[in-house]
């Protein structure tokens, strides 16, 4: 029962995750692009200052919520073990992209006047932000898709890996 428990709340805070990550990716964040300069800013510090305060433990408790479910596998030679450990990475490597790459231009979004920057400055930093978030968003769904197969996997004692 532990581990089942474990799996649920794995894959909760997992496809929370993911699907707020996506969906910022492809409603949101597109859309303030469509924004006069100062209305562009101010929604971007504001977007960032709130997410800057969900996000990072957020974040940490998804890929910490792997642990158990690692940690409790009666195999760790197992096709659900494999799944359940690529997806730990995805996501790993998904919060590494955020801190190599968009923490940076995230705190160059809060430092702005969002009354003087520039539309050219705004735009180089989103499209910069957008392409490390793309990343993190291919991370994420391989990381989603290998924790469900993981839990699809388990118990069929199909030991291929």
């Amino acid at each position: 029962m532990a581990l089942k428990t474990m799996r649920f709340l794995n894959l909760l805070l997992t496809g929370v995750i993911t699907g707020n990550e996506f969906g910022g990716f492809v409603g949101f964040h597109p859309a303030l692009y469509e924004l006069p300069t100062e209305a562009h800013a101010r929604a971007e510090r504001a977007i960032t200052s709130r997410l800057g305060k969900i996000m990072p433990p957020f974040m940490t408790a998804a890929i910490l919520s792997f642990v158990p479910v690692l940690s409790l596998a009666r195999d760790r030679r197992s096709t659900s073990y494999f799944f359940t450990l690529m997806g730990m990475f995805c996501y790993t490597s998904m919060l590494a992209v955020t801190f190599a790459g968009n923490m940076p231009v995230n705190r160059r979004i809060l430092e702005i006047d969002v009354g003087t920057v520039s539309g050219e400055e705004l735009i180089e930093l989103r499209r910069r932000w957008d392409r490390f978030h793309a990343a993190r968003n291919i991370l994420n769904v391989l990381g989603f898709a290998s924790a469900l197969l993981g839990a699809l996997s388990e118990g069929t004692n199909d030991r291929n890996f």
